[in-house]
């Protein structure tokens, strides 16, 4: 069973699942992939402990402290792979950034393989169902490109700019598969 509640946040109304005890989802208006990793309908439900966790760490995270990951309980679901990935992408410090071509040979090293391709990281990378807590958004193309984000690019700007990442030398780009 899979229970759902919403968040108001300052890039709009925020969508949380969890299993009984873990947030397994955290979706943005509008998403991509919006509940794309949960099988069964979600049961409505605002008082489980979880959401209130999650809720508060929002409110600090948006409000410019620096909460810790390892302070929630997460059960993000998807692939040992993408769960690899995942875990990369909880090891980002908070206002720094990571290509998807590191994040590529992180896994290479993780996999104990020559190498690793970016598109598969890039793909596991968009399907991480729990947003800004397992932060997607601090991953950045090789050249600087700001694409890739799920939650769409205006939000992963606003994302990377509360963080204080300095974007001055990215663009977002004009084409692409991840805009």
């Amino acid at each position: 069973m899979y229970y759902s509640t919403t968040h108001q946040s300052p890039i709009g109304t925020i969508t949380l699942a969890c299993n009984k005890d873990s947030l397994v989802g955290l979706w943005l208006d509008g998403q991509k992939y919006h509940g794309g990793t949960i099988s069964e309908e979600m049961q409505k439900n605002d008082m489980m402990p979880i959401f209130d966790n999650v809720k508060k760490w929002l409110d600090r995270y948006f409000a410019g402290e620096k909460p810790a990951i390892s302070e929630l309980s997460l059960a993000p679901i998807g692939s040992e792979f993408r769960q690899g990935v995942w875990d990369i992408l909880c090891e980002i410090p908070y206002g720094d950034v990571i290509t998807y071509g590191d994040i590529a040979k992180k896994m290479a090293v993780k996999m104990n393989r020559e190498s690793m391709s970016s598109q598969a990281v890039g793909g596991a990378v968009g399907h991480n169902p729990i947003s800004i807590i397992i932060p997607c958004h601090r991953v950045v193309g090789a050249n600087g490109s700001l694409t890739g984000y799920a939650g769409g690019i205006d939000n992963k700007v606003k994302l990377l700019e509360l963080e204080g990442v300095d974007i001055s030398n990215m663009f977002i780009p004009k084409k692409g598969t991840a805009l």
